[in-house]
């Protein structure tokens, strides 16, 4: 260090980056001082300095550095009381009005540095015991410039672990300019390598090419699948109702998850708007189970040996993933702060429209479900690591809609209307009540029903609908699964409220 270069020093006052002492002697002084320089709180990755021979205004006390101080303190580098160890240059600098002993610290990648087992850090000129969540960031950060676990090489998995078929055929027209593809004389491997889906050291794809495209990433990651349970009541005390495993490369399993969501989970069911008219709700908006799904597949930890779960009750949805807020996000700054914890499984997700990778999915998520009328969605951002979420279906049902009062309004009323169908067709209509009762079926399944057999029977889905089932919907007595999708594969049919309020009369006049 020369001369000038430190009198520039000497003019900064006291900071992050500068601290000042006339002892020779406290050492506990000195290295705490190290070991916060190592830390750098702040993040700035500028260089911190000791200066030892110098007074608090910047007057140096006429100190001379022999050569047993100058052992002394850069013996702190390896005693092995400051771990990791630090990167520290040890100067002197002579000057007219005494020594100065510089103690030079480069900010460490690999945080929190801790002397003695603590973390100290700089407050400005302060230095302290870093707290719990400033220790969360030198933590966090450290996670941060390290590799993501998505780019690490997968040594137990060779080229044939991964479907090549579908990277080559369906990836990479979409992630490379055709032009471009055209003309690459590159091996596949290296063209993989590029992606950073395979390592040209290990010759092994990535854990990200195994995540994406594995054959059976669950082998090399245990807890690489998504766990679906249903319980009956409002928590997991209940009975299981249903459960099932959504395992695979996420090319394959993410389109499965959501037609199960959509033919599984989510509902549309009957409110009463006024007498004699009905409207279909649903239960959960798609789009915002779809988001949260993604995310969940995005963002969790794959080195976890815990699944996603996605958990339903009778009133809510309960998704969580392993690893909790990562990176830059924190608990004060969620939703607006986002980082990535598998970079690249974050592009293959993006390059197929998964995710839009712009922090927008918890935004969408919100305005979505309150469109639907559903409460905001309840973020548990708390946890270590875990992140869950919980989204409520508080829609009012159908019985809860009416009075009794309106019921028996509407029920007088439908009798009216139905003694003004023709006498063939409220047959039928009664027919189809009775067929339905507490079911749920498809057209095919009601052709068989005794009662509509024979009118039905060799006759289209086109000609029953059009004979009974949608006459039966315009009296709001049945109601269709699907009613915004009048061909969807898996449409099927069911009694309204009002629908099996009939049916208890029908049944009580017998």
């Amino acid at each position: 260090m020369t001369h000038k270069e430190l009198q520039d020093i000497l003019k900064i006052d006291e900071s992050y980056r500068i601290e000042r002492t006339v002892s020779t002697g406290n050492m506990d002084k000195f290295q705490e001082a190290i070991c916060a320089f190592a830390n750098d709180l702040p993040g700035k990755r500028q260089k911190g300095y000791l200066l030892i021979g110098v007074e608090d205004g910047g007057r140096l006390s006429g100190l001379k550095v022999d050569d047993a101080l100058m052992k002394k303190i850069s013996g702190i580098r390896s005693d092995g009381n400051i771990l990791p160890l630090p990167v520290m240059n040890t100067e002197k600098v002579s000057t007219p009005d005494g020594d100065v002993l510089v103690v030079e610290v480069t900010p460490s990648f690999d945080t929190p540095v801790r002397y003695r087992g603590r973390t100290f850090v700089r407050i400005g000129p302060r230095r302290d015991i870093a707290s719990v969540e400033e220790e969360r960031i030198l933590t966090e950060r450290c996670a941060a410039a390290l590799p993501t676990f998505d780019t690490r090489p997968c040594r137990e998995a060779t080229i044939d672990d991964i479907d090549v078929d579908v990277i080559v055929k369906e990836y990479l027209p979409l992630a490379i300019d055709a032009e471009v593809l055209k003309v690459d004389n590159r091996t596949l491997e290296e063209q993989l390598a590029s992606l950073h889906l395979y390592n040209m050291t290990w010759k092994c794809p990535t854990y990200a090419a195994l995540i994406m495209f594995g054959n059976n990433p669950k082998f090399f990651m245990p807890g690489a699948y998504v766990q679906y349970v249903q319980f009956k009541g409002e928590d997991n005390g209940g009975a299981i109702l249903n459960e099932r495993r959504f395992e695979g490369s996420l090319y394959k399993m993410l389109p499965l998850l959501d037609s199960f969501v959509r033919d599984a989970i989510i509902k549309q069911y009957p409110i009463s708007v006024s007498v004699l008219r009905e409207k279909s709700i649903t239960n959960y908006p798609f789009k915002a189970l779809h988001e949260l799904l993604m995310n969940a597949a995005m963002h969790r930890d794959y080195q976890s040996n815990m699944p996603i779960r996605l958990y339903q009750y009778d009133n809510h949805i309960e998704i969580m993933n392993p690893g909790g807020l990562y990176g830059q996000a924190r608990p004060e700054n969620f939703p607006y702060v986002n980082d990535y914890r598998n970079n690249v499984v974050a592009e293959l997700m993006k390059t197929f429209n998964y995710v839009n990778m712009f922090n927008h999915g918890v935004i969408e998520v919100r305005d979505t479900l309150k469109n639907n009328g559903n409460p905001p969605a309840e973020f548990n951002v708390d946890l270590l690591t875990a992140f869950s979420v919980i989204v409520k279906d508080e829609h009012k049902t159908y019985d809860e809609s009416i009075s009794d009062v309106e019921s028996g309004k509407m029920l007088s009323e439908m009798g009216q209307s139905l003694n003004l169908l023709e006498p063939k067709l409220k047959q039928k209509v009664n027919a189809l009540i009775f067929s339905l009762d507490d079911a749920v079926l498809s057209m095919a399944e009601l052709k068989l029903k005794p009662k509509l057999k024979p009118w039905y029977e060799g006759k289209s889905s086109a000609y029953m609908a059009k004979d009974v089932i949608e006459p039966s919907i315009k009296l709001s007595l049945v109601a269709k699964t699907h009613p915004d999708n009048p061909r969807h594969p898996y449409q099927k049919y069911y009694l309204t409220q009002l629908g099996k309020s009939l049916l208890k009369a029908l049944k009580e006049q017998k």
